[in-house]
This record gives C-alpha cells, sequence and structure tokens, in this order.
C-alpha cells in the first residue's frame, strides 16, 4: 500500500511540472492523476481541490529555491554582488526551463498568481506571501547597500517592492517575446 506522503509528493511534483509545462489553467486534475498515475479518489484525499494543490505547489517551490536564495543573499556576500548572482541565477533558470521544456516558461507561480488573484483568495494570498519572502531578501540587500555608503534608498523596502516587480515583469515577459514573434529562440542566443 502507497504511503499518503509518497502519493501527495507524487501529484505535487507532477503538478508543478505540468504548470511548467503549459500553465495551470490548461490542465485539469484529470491531468495531474493520469501523469502521476494516481487515481482521482487520491487526489482528493490528498487535497481538497486543484488550488490547495495550487497552493501547496508554490510552497514546494519555495522550499526548494530557498537554499539558493540564502546562499545568494548571504550576509557575507557583498550586497551589490548579491543582486548580481540574484539576476545571473533568473536568467540561468530560464535557460534550464527551456533547456528541459523547449521554450520560455517565465514563472509561472508568477502568472497563476496575477490570472487568478481576483478569483480564488486562497492563491492570491500564497502569491502574496511568497512573493513578500523573496522581496524581504531584497530589502535587507538594499538596506545592507545603504549601510555601505553604496546607494541612497529613502525607503529599501518599497524599492525592493520596486526591484522585485520589475524582475518579474521580465521573467513574465521572456516568454511572451518569441511567441509574439511566432519564432523560435536561436540556439546560439544562449
Amino acid at each position: 500500500m502507497k504511503r499518503e506522503s509518497d502519493t501527495k509528493q507524487k501529484l505535487l511534483n507532477t503538478a508543478v511540472t505540468l504548470i511548467w509545462e503549459s500553465s495551470y489553467g490548461s490542465i485539469s486534475v484529470d491531468d495531474i492523476c493520469n501523469r502521476a498515475g494516481v487515481n482521482k479518489g487520491s487526489f482528493y484525499y490528498a487535497f481538497k481541490s486543484k488550488s490547495d494543490l495550487a497552493a501547496a505547489a508554490f510552497e514546494d517551490h519555495w522550499n526548494k529555491k530557498r537554499g539558493m536564495m540564502d546562499e545568494i543573499f548571504s550576509s557575507q556576500v557583498p550586497p551589490l554582488e548579491r543582486l548580481e548572482k540574484y539576476c545571473n541565477r533568473m536568467v540561468q533558470d530560464q535557460i534550464e526551463k527551456h533547456d528541459k521544456f523547449g521554450k520560455f516558461c517565465g514563472c509561472p507561480f508568477a502568472s497563476i498568481g496575477s490570472e487568478l488573484s481576483t478569483q480564488d483568495e486562497q492563491i492570491r494570498k500564497k502569491a502574496h506571501e511568497l512573493s513578500e519572502r523573496s522581496m524581504k531578501y531584497l530589502a535587507c540587500t538594499l538596506r545592507d547597500a545603504e549601510a555601505e555608503g553604496i546607494l541612497e534608498a529613502k525607503d529599501p523596502v518599497e524599492l525592493a517592492r520596486q526591484l522585485y516587480c520589475h524582475v518579474t515583469g521580465l521573467i513574465m515577459q521572456a516568454k511572451g517575446v518569441f511567441r509574439l514573434l511566432g519564432v523560435n529562440p536561436v540556439e546560439s542566443a544562449f
């Protein structure tokens, strides 16, 4: 007999993969169950709804990237180097996703939060919570940069919010540029 936690993790991993491959709105509970090899009853035993699974996928995604964020934003690293490493990691993530899925994926978690924030309160809250976590890393870095005299920030928290929104916007736009043009990216661009 399969353990409940194994089934739940299998559903989470499958949902995350499907979200990266296409989008939250385009996948159904049936799609998730079929790909995971799990029956629908087990799905609803593990999660109350697709929305519940999405919120858990957000948290799972954060837990997997937290160590990398801690490393990038270590207080032992100079502030500007932290920002450079953060930007480089965002680019590298997109390249890795392109290599894996054959397309630029943007950030499906930001897409889900954006698409459903007015329709699903649970997803809105989770997307906001994870955005706030990321912004704390940036705000701390900006405070450190200000303390070192590298930059003047009247409000490091607001500047972190603006920086986060800018980077997220760039990532979101990355997936649409080639789709808009109707072409595939040139491999040598990487």
